[in-house]
This record gives structure tokens, sequence and C-alpha cells, in this order.
């Protein structure tokens, strides 16, 4: 991995590392406001909302210009000024949260996640531009393994700094009484982080990318077909794997899943994060250019490691992990994944969203242990899906690629949409039975691998080939 690299995907941790400390702020604002449990949900709301926004500001833009913003002003400093209107955000909490206002806060939240949704737009293509397009996924599953450290132990150092605790049962105690200053502190914090992550991508040697210059009329980008099945694709592959998290705990206090308290369900869930992290440092393997041999020895031991890092995580704060010690079948499975994925994006695509497909069936045709960690191994299937669905994407798209990351970047919303779908289905019919919405979403992901393939050969572009004749 180059210096380049390396400088750039800092600002993944911390996307991952403030992600995880909503899962703290959302129960101190419930206790601390005496809020509904709907209306703590809304600071996720306020978060993806932030997303579609963002994308509409710079399409609107480009509308009235002609000229795509990106591409005027390069990734580097579109990344730079992303990280600079998180500052705002995070200044503003500060007096939302004095003046014990749940809205300005909600607002504030906004902000950041504004900030967030322009540097994510120019650090995907980024990524992937700097090195052949063909291994792209692969630096992308590299940022986003980074992102998911930062997820892990983002809960363990926001306790700590929040309550001077990372303990489950401690922490539970403390949100009852904890002082509205608490929240200064840890804004604060990321207010410094972030502008000092600003200065630092903008003094580093870090190449200001930009994309085609020439001008771009309307939603050019929406004539390339690659592009338009890449945002159902990526619309739904947020959508399934928040849908199968948000929606766990409901399953697990069923009689059948073991009727399990909000202490004992924590473990699961962070598992399912986890497994996120140990496919995306599994898919990230390449990016450090091993021999063959060295590579197929990796493939085998980062996953298990991995997985070692999130039993450990969650033993740090006082659970006892042996009921997830058979999770590692699970973990043996994305292993040969891998190496029947060859390392070819739209093949490893295909293959992961067939894995998943089965894997809910067979949550959904079983109970108990079985089928939990089928629908937990959703995680270890979606963890390389980003990288591959938005590398195949925008290839090709030219001029229009940063109007196509724009693009990709509004369809996040699917995270605030399947979820309550499938919320909505439950109420119809019950918890377990909902699920069958993760198979129609793994569904078409399966669809989008077999067909994007093809538009791109049919356009003379042909990953497959191109990561043969890398490596």
């Amino acid at each position: 991995m180059n210096s380049k690299l390396a400088t750039l995907i800092t600002v993944f941790f911390f996307w991952g590392f403030l992600a995880a400390s909503n899962g703290i702020f959302i129960p101190f604002c419930k206790s601390h406001f005496h809020l509904s449990q709907f209306q703590s949900q809304l600071i996720d709301s306020a978060f993806y909302g932030a997303y579609g926004v963002g994308s509409l500001i710079l399409l609107f833009y480009s509308q009235i210009s002609g000229v795509d913003l990106l591409n005027k002003i390069g990734y580097k400093k579109a990344i730079v000024f992303g990280l600079l209107i998180s500052v705002l955000g995070a200044a503003a909490m500060i007096p939302a949260a004095n003046a014990g206002s749940f809205p300005l806060i909600l607002g504030a939240l906004f902000i950041i996640a504004l900030g967030f949704s322009l540097q994510q737009t120019a650090a995907q293509p980024f990524v992937i531009a700097l090195g052949e397009a063909a291994t792209g996924s692969h630096r992308l599953n590299l940022a986003g393994g980074v992102n998911s450290f930062g997820t892990t132990i983002g809960p363990i150092l926001v306790s700590l700094a929040l309550f001077g605790t990372f303990n489950a049962n401690a922490v539970d105690k403390a949100v009852e009484g904890a002082e509205i200053s608490s929240i200064n502190v840890l804004y604060v914090i990321l207010m410094a982080v972030f502008g000092l992550v600003a200065a630092f991508l903008w003094f580093s040697k870090l190449p200001d990318v930009q994309g085609e210059q020439s001008k771009a009329e309307g939603l050019g980008a929406l004539k390339y077909p690659q592009l338009v099945l890449g945002m159902i694709a990526i619309f739904v592959y947020v959508g399934v794997e928040v849908a199968i998290q948000s929606n766990m705990g409901e399953l697990l206090k069923q009689q059948e899943y073991g009727a399990l308290d909000t202490a004992s369900i924590s473990p699961y869930i962070s598992l399912y994060w986890g497994s996120l992290m140990i496919g995306r440092w599994t898919g990230a393997i390449t990016v450090f250019k091993p021999t063959k041999q060295l590579q197929r020895l990796l493939t085998i031991v980062v996953p298990v490691i991995a997985f070692g890092v999130v039993l450990g995580a969650n033993a740090m704060k006082g659970t006892d992990v042996s009921g997830l010690y058979g999770y590692i079948v699970c973990v043996a499975i994305l292993i040969g994944g891998f190496f029947m994925g060859q390392e070819k994006p739209a093949k490893t695509l295909l293959i992961f969203s067939l894995l998943g497909v089965l894997a809910m069936l067979v949550g959904l045709a079983t109970t108990g242990t079985i089928s939990l960690y089928a629908f937990l191994s959703g995680g270890l299937f979606c963890s390389i899906m980003w990288p591959c669905i938005f590398s195949l994407s925008i290839a090709g798209l030219g001029k229009y690629t940063g109007q196509g990351s724009s693009l990709l970047i509004m369809m996040i919303l699917g995270g605030a949409v399947i979820p309550p779908l499938q919320g909505k289905l439950a109420d119809m019919t019950n918890i377990h039975s909902s699920y069958i919405i993760t198979v129609l979403c793994f569904g078409y992901l399966a669809f989008f691998a077999w067909k994007v393939k093809g538009i791109l050969q049919a356009q003379g572009i042909d990953f497959e080939k191109a990561a043969e004749g890398g490596h």
C-alpha cells in the first residue's frame, strides 16, 4: 500500500468512528430528553437524510452551472471542504445541547453528515483513481476495513469519553446520570479531530486528482446503464445491510431465539458489524501485493484474526463471548467465497450475493442458533459489496464520474427506506417471516453482478481480464 492511499483512508476511519458514536448517543438523548423510541431513532434519520440532500445539492449545482463541482475543484479539496462542514456541525452541537433542544441537535447532526456526504462522494472515486481501475474495489475494501475498525472500537472509546467506562452494564447506569456537558466534551474532541484531519490532508502530498473537465451537460451519467443499475444496487445493498441488524434486536427477543434481554442482545449486534470488518480486511489483502502463496495463506489467516478482534472487543466490555465461537463456520464459508471470486469484482459480487440469498433462506427455514448465525452472516456477505458495486457502476463514465459518484452516494437513502419496510411487514406477519425482504435484496444484487459484466464488456471494459493480468 502506498503512502498516498494510506493518507486518504484516514477519513474512512472517522466516518466509522462517528457512526458508532451514534449508537451511544441515541440512548443518551433518549434518557436525557425523555424521548420515545421512535423519536430517538430520528438521529439516524437525520444522518441518512443528509446524504440524500448533499448529493442533490451537487446535482443541482451541476445542472445550473453545467460543470461537475468535484471535477472542477478536485477530489482532495472536496474532502477537505467536507471535513470543514463537519467541523461546523460539531461546533453547532455544543450550543444545541446546552439549549436542551433535540431539534437543534438533529440539525447539528444533519450538518455533520452533510459534510460526510461531500467527503464520501469525493473519496470513493479518489481511492479508485489512485491505481488501476481493475483493482479499485480492492482499495475500497481496504478503506472499508479501516472504516469498520473505527466502527468496532468507536463504541468503546466514546463510552469512555462520555461516561468514564466502556463496561456495558456500567454504561447503562451511567446514561441516566450523565450531564449534558458530556456531549460538549465529545463534540469538542470531534471538532478538533475533523479540523486536524482537514489540515493534514490539505498539506499532505496527496495529489489533487480531478475528473475530466469537459462540460457535463445535464444528468449525462444516467445514460450509462451500469450506473442506473448500480444506483438501485447501492440502494438495495445499504438497505439490506441496515435492515438485517435493525430488526435483529426484536428477532432475538422471540422465544425461539432465546428470549434475550437488551444486555444479552448487544454482542450479536456487535458481531454483525464486526462481520463487515472481517470481510473487508480479507478483501483488502491484495492492496499490499503479496506473493500468490502468501496471499492464499493470508486469505485464511486474516479473517480468523479479524474474528478474534471482534471477540476481543466484546470481551473488553465484560461480555461472555463463548456463545459466538460457532460463528467460525460462517467465517470459513466467507473464506471459500473469496477463493471462488478470484479477485474479480463482478464474479465476487455474484458469489457473495448468492451466498447472501442462501444464508437468508436458511435463516427463514430454521430457528435458534443456526437461524441466528445465518442471518448474522449477512454481514459477512455484505462486507465487500460496496466497493464492487461502486467500482463497477462508475467504470467508463469519464467526465460524468463525479456526477455518478454523487448519484450513488444519494442511494444511501436505502438505509432509511428498506428497514422500516421490513418492520411494517413484521407488523403484518411476524419478525421472522419479515426477513423474506432480505432474500429479495440479495437476489437483485446477484442480478446486478451478472448483468453489469456484460454491459461493461459491450463498452470495451473488462475488469476481469484486467485483474487477471495485473496479478
